[in-house]
């Protein structure tokens, strides 16, 4: 039975501007996230559109995941969301699914709210819910949206 994980950040970078550089993760991501992401690369269509697919290596040392491919099921650039689900990595001995679903909203006065849920289904009951990796998401968004203040 899938379960579910949510979160909310609030951001103080515009939401277009914020939103631009999920869209653009591809190539950011490496670049301002050397400690934990050493590429990724689109192994299938242009980056940006369903059906898409990714191979994420992660930096040594990052806890739970080395290796990802992920697949973007679809993206509403109007209202500002993805949902995509790992389909190869290590995640899947943990996970039978992970589809997380990232949506960014303008609250007014310049400030932004990145709500992240992920729909998982643990291979069995010993596997703990993915906070950790809840965790790291949250961290992301916050250090994204300190880069993009200063940038």
């Amino acid at each position: 039975m899938a379960s579910k994980l949510e979160t909310e950040v609030e951001v103080t970078s515009p939401a277009d501007k914020f939103w631009g550089s999920i869209r653009d993760s591809t190539e950011l991501f490496p670049k301002i996230f050397p400690q934990h992401y050493q590429s990724i690369k689109v192994i299938e269509g242009d980056g940006k559109s369903d059906g898409n697919k990714s191979a994420i290596d992660m930096v040594a040392g990052v806890p739970f995941v080395k290796f990802a491919k992920e697949k973007v099921e679809f993206v509403d650039d109007a209202n500002k969301q993805v949902k995509y689900s790992v389909i190869d990595g290590e995640l899947l001995s943990y996970y039978k699914s992970f589809r997380p679903t990232l949506q960014v909203a303008s609250k007014g006065d310049g400030v932004a709210v990145v709500k992240w849920t992920v729909e998982y289904e643990k291979v069995n009951d010993e596997v703990p819910p993915p906070e950790l990796i809840q965790e790291m998401a949250v961290q992301t968004f916050k250090d994204l949206d300190a880069y993009l203040l200063k940038n």
